[in-house]
């Protein structure tokens, strides 16, 4: 117990496939949080849905993350691991060598993204509330479960809110990475117009990384490729300064000159290793697939459709949130993933991730924030869904980027809170 929270462990045993209930079994890991003083008290439940995918649910730090003393104020929060992530049977590079053959493994992801996610929480909801509905907060990717949620089980849910997280009901990844290079492109000029010194300093790392074999502390090559996937650190509040700081101190200052710091490559290699999260880079274009057709590695496509993306156009842009076949090589942590990645790019039977129809008959009250500018989830792809939804409600705003639920100290949720209330 934190001295400014009440905390209990849950675990649940959940099937693997929803529709196998005598098959595999998972376990799902859940926190309860509460203030002490009010630990007693019948409160209404939060459901906090982590962004992702294969991002597990903060552990709370006194003020951290950003809004949960303001939901405590009147909620008991639920913080999810959702299925694979944190201390709910954890999908690992270990545990992915285990399963002998990428059919296999690619069988099993393929219960990973938000219809089972949904179908957990259902499950979850009617252990500790009975048939009680629960609010939730869906932050990014969080948001894309929410709107699985209110398709596929709305008697579970009594209001939600959704910060950066609305994605296109129909939209395919080919339709996602049209919206969001530009903005990509946009904010790596952004950081070369706030820093000029950065896009210098980038060419000239990237050049000793062609020219010479520098290796990661864990033993990968770090190539260029590798080095601008730096990029997708710069939808974040504090994205320019951040990677800004870290190119300051990359390249040694010594009478031999110019070899990249340790504290560089160990930062790199944090960054860009997917250890915590393998999920993310494994599953990420298949959040997008609802059987239109294989994803096919769209990010890639893309980006080597646009001249201003290649290796050697002037400046040299970093990428966003985009995977990419050759991280499956090049990353150890990846690399047991490879076989299976490939199938699900190629995967053309995804089941449909939203109901469209009962969407726009929703009763639930919805909340979104959609943040102007964001980098990674397209505001005009947003504002679309919230016309498609019944009782839903946005505030479009660009005073913060994608971590405002966080970086507000819980102004964003205060407001959404609001917002589902009819107090705004």
């Amino acid at each position: 117990m934190h001295p400014a929270y009440a905390t209990t462990d849950h675990v649940f045993e959940v099937p693997l496939d929803h529709d196998d209930p005598a098959g595999p079994t998972l376990r799902v890991f859940a926190r309860e949080v509460v203030d002490p003083a009010r630990a007693a008290e019948p409160l209404p439940w939060l459901l906090y849905l982590q962004g992702g995918p294969g991002g597990k649910s903060p552990r709370p730090v006194h003020g951290s993350p950003g809004w949960l003393d303001q939901a405590l104020r009147t909620h008991r929060v639920l913080l999810l691991d959702q299925r694979g992530t944190g201390r709910s049977t954890p999908v690992t590079a270990r545990t992915a060598a285990r399963f002998g053959s990428p059919e296999r493994l690619a069988a099993h992801l393929a219960h990973f993204r938000a219809d089972a996610i949904v179908r957990d929480a259902e499950l979850i909801r009617r252990r500790l509330c009975g048939d009680t509905p629960w609010d939730t907060l869906g932050q990014s990717y969080g948001g894309f479960v929410t709107l699985s949620y209110l398709s596929y089980a709305p008697e579970g849910l009594r209001r939600c809110h959704v910060t950066g997280g609305l994605p296109g009901l129909t939209a395919t990844a080919d339709d996602v990475y049209a919206h969001t290079s530009p903005r990509v492109r946009d904010r790596v000029l952004g950081l070369y117009a706030r820093y000029p010194g950065d896009a210098a300093r980038l060419r000239a790392i990237a050049a000793k990384l062609a020219a010479e074999d520098v290796r990661l502390p864990g033993g990968d090559r770090l190539t260029t490729c590798r080095l601008r996937s730096l990029g997708l650190a710069l939808g974040m509040g504090d994205g320019y300064e951040r990677l800004h700081w870290l190119l300051d101190e990359a390249v040694e200052d010594t009478a031999e000159g110019g070899g990249l710091t340790d504290t560089f490559l160990h930062q790199v290699e944090a960054l860009t290793g997917f250890t915590d999260n393998p999920l993310f880079a494994v599953l990420h274009e298949s959040i997008y697939a609802q059987g239109a057709g294989p994803t096919a590695w769209a990010a890639e496509r893309a980006l080597a459709a646009l001249p201003e993306f290649a290796e050697d156009a002037e400046p040299l842009l970093l990428t966003g949130e985009s995977i990419h076949p050759w991280m499956f090589e090049e990353i150890a942590g990846l690399r047991p993933f490879a076989g299976a990645a490939e199938l699900l790019a190629r995967r053309t039977d995804w089941a449909p991730l939203y109901d469209p129809a009962r969407l726009a008959a929703n009763e639930v009250p919805l909340a979104a924030v959609v943040y102007h500018d964001d980098m990674y989830v397209d505001a005009g792809i947003s504002l679309a869904t919230v016309r498609a939804i019944g009782a839903a409600r946005a505030w479009v705003t660009n005073e913060w980027e994608h971590d405002g639920v966080s970086a507000s100290g819980g102004r964003v949720l205060a407001r959404l809170m609001d917002m589902t209330a009819g107090r705004a």
